[in-house]
């Protein structure tokens, strides 16, 4: 087992006292030395995927022409490329967003004791380090990882410059017991009224709340935290409605289709509805990659606390019933973003829940991942036969999903 000598100061600030300048690193051959952070070219530059293949509904496929089936996918228009620099120092810089990152989390740990374990930091020479929002986090977030099959995990985050660990299988975990927690609390509850924390896991490549204590015993939680400092504008929306039924952010530079068609779709033919819209004067709309998508969820909103769905009023959703027959819900809307991952290789695309995400436990639907969480449906199946149930949370699946188009406007 590799230990990371960085962390075990970090540790030590916190159960020995030592103080600020004891877990210093570097500072003596860095110490006339300032790293400056890269301004984005936009407060809320959203790097691409890493998504070069393109995918049928069940395999990957040459790269189609403008009006083939399944043009107009994530690898089709290519996005801000990551670009990172390791420091040298235990610190990795974002050059699209700005941001500068722990590169090892060190050992899982409690909301609370992260805290007030980021209040000690003293990394790269620098102190100003917080907790990253779900969309911070999720800026590191690669959609060609993969975890099924034996001893096939391909990291969803780039390994090269980050130490992502596995669940330690030899404590009964499993390999994707590894989720990141962000400082974004649901401002709803899930399960049985569990208060709960948004996270991304980087082994398996889903966004969820999870909760923030056991059920069983009322204990806290422990989740990996990444820290970052830098770029305090990143994820935050500078919308304007433009009266044609497009909305501009001007923070991302995008622009979105304001309302949904009130039409559901499968991937395929999602993808061509985007591909064909015409919508304020413009003819090149197309759909949004995930990160893209995750860019207009609005983490303060939910159904059960504003009554409405998890994105800014200026949008517009629409409502649907829930497989309970309940009113007050809001679809699943998919993205561009294939995965090689799923229950069958290669089946399934990205999608939001801007409701509730549901499944059933216990023979009780229920919110299980929270508004605002990032899970995959099948990109096609039989109308009939859905929506269905899948996993150990009875993820409640659609197949047949909303979709939002969305444009460059730089």
């Amino acid at each position: 087992m590799k230990i990371d000598f960085l962390n075990l100061l970090l540790l030590a600030s916190i159960f020995f006292g030592c103080s600020n300048d004891d877990v210093y690193i570097n500072n003596e051959s860095n110490e006339d030395e300032v790293i400056e952070l890269p301004t984005p070219d936009l407060p809320y530059s959203i790097v691409d995927t890493d998504v070069f293949e393109f995918y049928s509904d069940n395999a990957i496929i040459t790269a189609p022409n403008v009006s083939d089936a399944f043009y107009g996918q994530d690898a089709t228009y290519i996005g801000n490329q990551p670009s990172y620099t390791d420091n040298g120092d235990g610190t990795i810089t974002d050059n699209v967003t700005g941001l500068m990152w722990q590169q090892n989390m060190g050992d899982k740990m409690s909301y609370d004791d992260a805290v007030t374990l980021v209040e000690t930091i003293n990394l790269g020479g620098h102190t100003d380090w917080r907790i990253p929002t779900i969309k911070e986090l999720y800026s590191l977030a690669y959609f060609t990882g993969q975890c099924f099959g034996e001893d096939a995990v391909t990291m969803f985050i780039d390994i090269d410059y980050f130490e992502q660990p596995i669940g330690d299988e030899s404590l009964g975990e499993r390999e994707i017991d590894a989720q990141t927690w962000s400082k974004t609390h649901y401002v709803g509850q899930v399960m049985n009224g569990d208060e709960a924390i948004f996270g991304y896991n980087f082994v398996d490549g889903r966004l969820k709340a999870y909760p923030k204590y056991s059920p069983s015993n009322g204990s806290p939680n422990t989740m990996y935290f990444r820290m970052v400092r830098g770029n305090e504008s990143y994820g935050k929306n500078n919308f304007t409605d433009n009266g044609d039924g497009t909305i501009t952010d001007n923070a991302t530079g995008l622009m979105w289709q304001q309302a949904d068609d009130g039409n559901t779709y499968d991937w395929e033919n999602a993808l061509d509805y985007a591909e064909s819209l015409t919508l304020g004067g413009h003819s090149d709309w197309r759909m949004p990659n995930a990160k893209e998508l995750q860019s207009i969820v609005n983490y303060t909103r939910s159904p059960s606390t504003s009554s409405s769905p998890a994105i800014d009023p200026l949008f517009s959703c629409t409502e649907i019933t829930d497989t309970d027959g309940n009113s007050g819900q809001y679809g699943y809307y998919w993205s561009s973003s294939p995965l090689k991952d799923g229950p069958t290789p290669y089946t399934d695309a990205v999608y939001f829940c801007f409701g509730e995400a549901q499944g059933v436990m216990n023979n009780v639907l229920m919110d299980v991942h929270g508004a605002g969480a990032q899970r995959n449906d099948p990109k096609s199946g039989n109308s009939a036969d859905f929506p269905d149930n899948f996993g150990p949370q009875g993820d409640v699946r659609y197949v047949y999903n909303f979709i939002r188009a969305v444009r460059n406007i730089k």
